[in-house]
């Protein structure tokens, strides 16, 4: 039988930050008026919340009203399309955000000329879709592109090239390229410092991406520190009770989920709960993640009862919020899947992790590493079901996506998951 990498897939969150990648210059925009900037501000502030469902309907009156007022040639129009695309991938409509951010990008192309600024907004944005989607190949030249153009427009050490360095490490990384990913990382942290300041929230978020990449490389020591500096950083700029201080929260149980410090991480855990139910409402996106690292903390310690709630809980906010069709509902039926595994469920989990595949598939496309995932775990299952055939194909298509992702010599190739993964 074929082998691939062994865990069963726990998906829990530990969140590489993508810095927000719609800032254009102000200049751009000196015609617009009083009614659409504060359409665009009420957007901005939505999406910062995190609140994207209630964001769309107000984005598209923006860029409807940006149409009517300046046509489909203007670069306030091109905005306009762009944060609706924003929106739009947040809330799992890729298709359309895909096809806003190219017609924004072209918009801007032709009206501000290659080299703008601007134009590195829209190319940075359109790569983070193609990152989410594992089309990397694709999302690679124009986060290099944006880079390009931000360093020459803006200078070397602007913080608008932070961000690009910030973005481009966090692909690297996900392609498991940590090497090229780390002196980008810490490049942009040392920009983010000078031209910002030490406790600016963006430092925060480079310290917590360099923090994931050593946790992931199994360099506890050194991310503890710079996990607990972020959330020191984010406490006091954003006040101890801003969603992002969850985040950092979550973080930090999770290395001390990793190092055994359990009862401190249950800690965390249920304070980054608290926040976000209290500042987001408790069907808000980022309450389903708490309730993911909550239930994915009992399942590792066996606590499968307690875990139950939390999962099920998780699965219900995203199918809501997010819609049915969303990569992080096909997380949620993978971690819940897992969980009836557990308990010796397998029809129950056989649906779910069919579920999950099909969603992981129709959203993010055959060949991502998510994909990976549900087709690793469902040929677990039927590995202890006595269907080795079964489990066989399966595991064949695991290694054929990660050879297509990674290439042949990457590590994780040629090892199966010999246990389920949680999904993250």
């Amino acid at each position: 039988m074929v082998r691939v990498k062994t865990g069963l897939s726990f998906l829990f969150v530990l969140v590489v930050v993508f810095s927000p990648l719609v800032r254009f210059a102000e200049p751009a925009l000196a015609n617009s008026s009083d009614d659409l900037r504060a359409l665009r501000s009420e957007v901005t502030q939505l999406y910062q919340q995190g609140k994207h469902a209630e964001g769309v309907p107000i984005a598209e009156n923006y860029a409807a009203l940006a149409k009517d007022r300046f046509g489909e040639d203007h670069a306030e129009y091109a905005l306009a399309i762009v944060w609706l695309g924003v929106g739009y991938a947040a809330v799992g409509r890729y298709a359309e955000a895909e096809a806003l951010y190219k017609s924004g990008l072209a918009i801007l192309e032709n009206v501000m000329g290659p080299d703008h600024p601007n134009v590195a907004t829209a190319l940075g944005s359109l790569a983070e879709l193609y990152r989410i989607h594992g089309r990397s190949a694709q999302a690679v030249p124009l986060y290099r592109r944006a880079l390009a153009i931000r360093e020459q427009a803006l200078g070397p050490e602007h913080p608008h090239v932070g961000t690009s360095l910030n973005n481009l490490a966090g692909l690297y990384q996900s392609q498991g390229r940590t090497a090229d990913a780390e002196p980008l990382y810490k490049r942009a942290l040392a920009i983010r410092e000078k031209a910002l300041g030490p406790d600016h929230p963006q430092v925060a978020t480079s310290l917590n991406n360099l923090a994931v990449l050593y946790q992931s490389r199994g360099r506890d020591a050194d991310a503890a520190p710079l996990y607990q500096r972020a959330l020191a950083i984010v406490g006091k700029s954003l006040g101890p009770n801003h969603p992002r201080v969850g985040t950092s929260l979550n973080n930090l149980a999770g290395l001390y989920r990793n190092q055994g410090r359990t009862t401190e991480a249950e800690l965390l855990y249920e304070r980054a709960l608290i926040i976000a139910e209290k500042e987001l409402g408790g069907d808000h996106p980022n309450v389903a993640v708490s309730m993911n690292n909550l239930g994915g903390l009992y399942m590792v310690q066996g606590r499968f009862q307690e875990a139950a709630p939390y999962y099920e809980s998780a699965l219900q906010i995203r199918e809501v919020a997010l819609g049915s069709r969303h990569p992080d509902v096909a997380s949620s039926l993978n971690n819940l899947a897992l969980l009836y595994q557990k308990l010796d469920r397998t029809t129950d989990a056989e649906r779910l992790y069919k579920r999950a595949l099909t969603v992981a598939e129709r959203a993010l496309g055959p060949d991502h590493p998510n994909v990976a995932t549900s087709l690793n775990n469902l040929a677990l299952l039927y590995e202890t079901l006595g269907r080795v055939a079964d489990a066989t194909s399966l595991y064949k298509r695991v290694v054929a996506i990660r050879e297509k992702i990674w290439g042949p010599s990457h590590p994780d190739v040629g090892h199966i998951a010999r246990e389920p993964r949680l999904a993250l």
